[in-house]
């Protein structure tokens, strides 16, 4: 999905005018359940111009739906009462282009240009210092466009529901917001007639850059091609060559026709009341407005009588590990219509039997023959179309081999067909389901409103999407009656479809140029077009565009919170920290965890020889996926789908809030489990820790292929990034340290491995990373669990830390874990990367002050002011950075 760069930030709130009593009266409202309010509505009831049409108890996950819908435009809307602060609203739009000018993403960009009620420039960006949301962001999908905020604030959600609303239905749309949002012709030197035209525009570059992306260029097509006839045969977030052929009034247009309430889906999650929600939605927007029929259905796709293939190009990877190696092929089958839920779910779980994980069949047979490097972009499920489909496929292989792909994808249904799945794979499956049911997560709401938004969008039943747990018994009941369930849904899907889709790419070296090519005889064909009045009117435009783009922005009329507004205390979090027998400091927080235990540790990295550390990231990536003890990797892998919700190591680097010099080097260990299931997890754990498995050099081959291969794909859609991580080395010693880990360094390290023909020399060294790491010398503990569950997780741990080597008799004194580097001098220091894109991505840091010195807001708030329309990175809490494109 194309989705608005801005940020989703929680800043401090400003002062201002506040209207309403729901702050005041909150104590009335929190003092009844959210859940038990919601049951109270019955059907048929009218609130505030809307009629409640259902309401649905959800246990498994502890909320309650209310469906309703306007009474005057139809606009639906759906209400998620769970006893969870963090509330949100969304609007959704149906949106369905029929060509690829990208008129939803530059509506999007546009719509929050200004509005009505707020006509300064950039409202939503204006909100951040004047707000406490905890999200705040606008997405554009091949077929809807949605519109998420959400805060623990009760006046706060009112001021930023009005912005949205206003936004969303009565947008300024101004000429020049569409120009500089969208596209538009100016002169090279906007200050200069004599330079020459050139096309610029927020999306127009923005999509430049996404269609550097090789995986984007493969995923887009593969989308294109396998649902050709409607909406998803043209890129919703625009062709670059075909943007500049949108025009202002077919902007308007199309706002028109799908912003309208009668094509909207409204939703809202959280503890917040229903009713005043639906009061100020129908006062402050829907009561304007009269039903239409917004005619924005998408019919199904005409079924192929017989397969089809297809090829496109790409540009080169210079970061491939075999140049010779750089196409893709994959493999792709229509499913069904995804508001049959049922059948959706269960196409979906049989995705993850065949894609995911070394036990996977697929994985198998595609990913361990060292024909390519990783799965093709966009494998698995996807469902975010009218109709899913499933692609599977490889990508870093030799042109030659493309047949080989097919006919090993094609040998690989009929053994599935015939031998099926393995029992215990299909229960860490379901395993899986259930601890993602009661994972508790702070943007559960964000989470709820992106996994409707799809079947939602084809008129599909959002609440019968909730009742997963029903879903799962029936799924095991169909397994129960028919043992080759999943066998026969294979054949159907997969054997016996026609259509099939099968997708080829391969590079060009002249790709970016014959693409600058197009583009510059587009640019011709527009400028020959004009006449010489047209000329002086685009540099008269580009001068009132700078102009307003420089002019001070009167944010009066926004709404703001006042003190009075704000909660003066928030909830205190209680952490216990104890000492284990052998002195190792163990923290635990008692939490209504739902029946989940949550166990993180970090290890000092401070005595790894320094030759050791680049490989860090490496030994973080493989560890847990190498074996361990008796299990060799497949087996580890099973037993870590049946026993936990994951586990993961990653490195861990966090620089001191006071000192900028200081910082803290480590690796960080993450898992979480039932509370059944706990005694495994830590099992596991000790077996990583005291046996890891070494021997599996081919296994450990396919393993770095697949990581570098991942490291290159990221480079345009991460390169912002990248350059603020490399700007930043040499202004503090953790961000040295940063970019070895996570930088550039990393990614051409990875490389130089991959292209090894011989791997044992890496591989010799995790054994003696393991030596400084796994061990419990400087190493701490943290348990989050019931209060309930505190004492057996407390025995676990203990056990865990007693059964782990340790190579030193004493431990080290406090803050063991620190380092200061009193010798290290900041420096300024430009770096170039040469890469064959044709977007550049720059990034310039600033060594400030740390987190804790009485500046510190000041400086933030400055660099935000001076740095508007740029993207405003923090990196760690001592260094604020900007990151410009």
């Amino acid at each position: 999905r194309w989705r608005m760069c801005f940020r989703a930030v929680r800043p401090a709130a400003g002062l201002g005018r506040a209207e309403g009593s729901l702050t005041r009266n909150s104590w009335r409202w929190k003092s009844v359940p959210a859940n038990e309010r919601a049951l109270r509505y019955r059907a048929g009831e009218q609130i505030h111009g809307f009629t409640v049409e259902q309401v649905t108890a959800v246990p498994e996950l502890f909320l309650t739906a209310v469906k309703l819908s306007h009474d005057g435009t139809g606009a639906r809307y759906l209400h998620v009462a769970r006893e969870d602060s963090n509330n949100l609203f969304s609007i959704q739009f149906r949106t369905t282009p029929m060509d690829s000018t990208g008129v939803p993403h530059v509506l999007e960009h546009t719509v929050l240009c200004g509005s009505q009620k707020y006509p300064c420039r950039d409202p939503f960006f204006k909100m951040l210092n004047r707000s406490l949301s905890t999200f705040m962001n606008a997405f554009t999908a091949s077929d809807y466009t949605l519109y998420p905020f959400s805060t623990q604030n009760p006046k706060d959600f009112q001021n930023l529901l009005s912005v949205y609303l206003d936004a969303a239905f009565f947008p300024c749309l101004r000429q020049l917001d569409f120009w500089q949002e969208g596209w538009r012709l100016e002169h090279e030197n906007p200050a200069d007639p004599q330079t020459p035209l050139v096309f610029k525009g927020v999306v127009f570059n923005e999509m430049k850059g996404a269609f550097t992306d090789n995986e984007r260029i493969f995923a887009q097509h593969l989308q294109n091609k396998i649902l050709p006839d409607h909406t998803y045969g043209v890129v919703s977030g625009g062709d670059p060559l075909c943007i500049p052929d949108l025009t202002w009034e077919q902007l308007k247009q199309f706002h028109a026709t799908h912003y309208h309430p009668s094509n909207s889906r409204f939703f809202t999650y959280g503890n917040f009341p229903l009713e005043q929600h639906l009061k100020q939605i129908h006062e402050e927007a829907l009561i304007k407005f009269e039903r239409i029929e917004s005619n924005t259905e998408i019919p199904k796709q005409k079924l192929w009588e017989k397969p089809r293939e297809h090829s496109v190009t790409c540009g080169l990877d210079s970061f491939a590990a075999d140049p010779s190696k750089q196409t893709t092929v994959s493999v792709s089958y229509l499913l069904t219509d995804i508001t049959d839920t049922f059948e959706t779910f269960t196409l979906s779980l049989l995705s993850s039997l065949l894609v995911e994980g070394p036990n996977s069949p697929f994985y198998k047979a595609l990913i361990e023959s060292g024909v390519g490097t990783d799965f093709s972009p966009d494998v698995g499920f996807n469902g975010s179309t009218r109709e899913a489909y499933f692609s599977v496929g490889l990508q870093g292989i030799a042109e030659r081999d493309i047949d080989t792909v097919k006919q090993i994808i094609a040998r690989t249904v009929d053994e599935v067909i015939a031998k099926g799945f393995e029992e215990d794979r299909i229960e860490a499956l379901l395993h899986k389901i259930e601890i993602q049911l009661k994972h508790q997560t702070t943007s559960f709401g964000l989470a709820l409103t992106s996994y409707i938004a799809s079947c939602w969008n084809q008129d599909g039943d959002p609440v019968e999407l909730l009742k997963i747990a029903d879903k799962v018994s029936r799924f095991r009941q169909c397994l129960k009656e028919n043992p080759t369930f999943l066998q026969e849904k294979v054949k159907t899907y997969f054997k016996d479809n026609p259509h099939r889709l099968t997708l080829s790419m391969s590079p060009e070296e002249d790709y970016h140029n014959k693409q600058a090519k197009m583009e510059a005889e587009k640019l011709e064909k527009k400028v020959n077009a004009l006449s010489e009045e047209e000329k002086t009117q685009i540099f008269e435009k580009g001068l009132e565009l700078i102009a307003l783009q420089s002019k001070p922005q009167d944010t009066s009329c926004l709404p703001a919170l006042k003190v009075s507004d704000i909660e003066p205390k928030i909830p205190f979090t209680v952490l216990e920290t104890t000492l284990t027998a052998d002195e190792i400091p163990v923290q635990y927080c008692a939490q209504p965890t739902n029946g989940v235990v949550y166990f993180r540790a970090v290890s000092s990295l401070n005595t790894l020889p320094e030759e050791l550390k680049p490989y860090v990231p490496l030994f973080c990536n493989v560890i847990t996926k190498l074996g361990c003890g008796a299990l060799d990797y497949r087996e580890q892998a099973q037993k870590i789908e049946l026993k936990t919700g994951g586990m993961s190591v990653s490195p861990h680097i966090i620089p001191d809030d006071s000192h900028l010099d200081v910082y803290e080097q480590g690796v960080l260990f993450s898992s979480l489990c039932l509370d059944r299931n706990l005694p495994d997890m830590m099992h596991l754990w000790s077996e990583i820790f005291n046996n890891p498995r070494f021997e599996e050099e081919e296994h450990f081959r396919v393993l770095v292929k697949k990581t570098a291969q991942e490291l290159s794909n990221g480079i345009p859609d991460c390169g912002h990034l990248y350059a603020s991580i490399r700007a930043s080395k040499n202004l503090t010693p953790s961000g040295e340290l940063q970019e070895m880990f996570s930088g550039m360094d990393q990614v051409k390290l990875m490389k130089r491995i991959a292209e090894m023909s011989d791997i044992k020399p890496i591989l010799r060294k995790l054994p003696r990373i393991k030596k400084y790491l796994l061990n419990s010398d400087n190493i701490r503990c943290s348990v989050n669990a019931a209060p309930q569950q505190i004492p057996e997780a407390s025995k676990e741990v203990e056990k865990f830390i007693k059964g782990i080597a340790r190579s030193k008799k004493e431990r080290k004194p406090v803050r063991p874990h620190v380092i200061e580097d009193p010798t290290f001098k900041p420096c300024q220091m430009k770096t170039h990367f040469v890469l064959p894109f044709p977007v550049n991505y720059i990034g310039e840091c600033i060594r400030t002050v740390p987190y804790t010195a009485a500046d510190y807001a000041r400086w933030e708030m400055r660099l935000s002011q001076n740095l508007y329309g740029t993207s405003f990175i923090l990196l760690g809490p001592e260094m604020p950075c900007f990151s410009k494109c």
